[in-house]
């Protein structure tokens, strides 16, 4: 199925779409994940995942600055990101691998101020204050169609190359995190990083748009066959014509039903506000998906398309 619209000037222009109060967003959820991570969860040996967890471990084991060391991973994996995922790809990620560790050395000094005042006689107290921000400051920086950087990138490079899903790359590079903070930290600190990711998933998706994997699209719409090709050869995944008939105008035509990843939910909505203005959709939950067209073994992020 051939298609004559440029998909990548639409996502640029979805990508700048209210770029500067994005980018505005961005540094304030960026900079209370900063504090989070300073405050509650390095002091406490608290593993979440990612770069940061290792600067956790590499700060007990071998007394690395973490900033300094989040920051040289981060610049790292940025190059590593140009020269497998492209330019388009890696410039998502550059601003908050770059102002995470910023934020996090210009805001110990703070931490280490309150961090005093902080000491409960009942550990569940700053578990649950951290598990709360960490979750929210995180929501928020998703929100904005951004990412921190760090593990993210390799977990794209493996779903690229090796044609593992971002899901399972998440998984498989948590577990491996958790393990080594088990080894180093105890079973207590293990089970307590647990929880924190955990909840804090929870925080996360419902900050962005609920809590299930996937969002069922319903669109009605002049350009079905536009939103169709883009569906299939962009998104890798599969579609459903329903013949639909309008209740006042009565005209009938093809209405589609297809199913995305909850991460791919803001780029999708509005790349359909582009193609079509006038197209009628209606978004719903989806807690499980099963037989049809999947995109298995396919890049999941609508994002990683060059």
């Amino acid at each position: 199925m051939v298609s004559n619209m440029d998909y990548k000037k639409i996502l640029d222009k979805v990508n700048k779409k209210n770029i500067v109060p994005r980018f505005i967003v961005l540094m304030i959820g960026t900079f209370l994940l900063a504090f989070t991570y300073t405050t509650f969860l390095l002091p406490n040996n608290i593993i979440t995942g990612g770069v940061s967890g290792l600067g956790v471990i590499a700060k007990h084991l071998f007394g690395f600055n973490p900033a300094t060391f989040i920051l040289i991973v981060n610049i790292l994996l940025i190059a590593i990101s140009f020269i497998f995922l492209g330019k388009e790809k890696t410039m998502r990620t550059i601003v908050g691998s770059l102002m995470y560790p910023i934020f996090i050395e210009l805001v110990t000094p703070l931490s280490n101020r309150i961090i005093p005042y902080l000491e409960f006689d009942n550990f569940i107290i700053p578990l649950i204050i951290m598990t709360l921000l960490y979750g929210i400051s995180c929501g928020i920086v998703y929100k904005t169609g951004f990412t921190t950087g760090g593990s993210d990138i390799l977990m794209q490079i493996a779903n690229k190359y090796l044609r593992i899903s971002l899901g399972k790359a998440t998984l498989i590079t948590s577990l491996i995190l958790l393990a080594c903070g088990g080894f180093t930290f105890g079973v207590e600190k293990l089970i307590y990083s647990i929880c924190v990711i955990y909840i804090s998933t929870l925080i996360i998706d419902r900050i962005n748009i609920g809590i299930s994997d996937s969002k069922m699209f319903f669109i009605y719409t002049k350009k079905t066959s536009e939103i169709q090709n883009y569906i299939i050869e962009k998104m890798n995944t599969g579609v459903t014509l329903i013949e639909a008939q309008g209740g006042l105008s009565k005209e009938r035509k093809p209405m589609i039903m297809c199913v995305v990843a909850t991460k791919d939910y803001f780029l999708f909505k509005e790349t359909l506000r582009i193609i079509d203005p006038n197209a009628f959709f209606v978004i719903s939950d989806c807690y499980e998906v099963s037989g049809g067209v999947k995109r298995n073994n396919l890049p999941v992020s609508i994002n990683e398309e060059k």
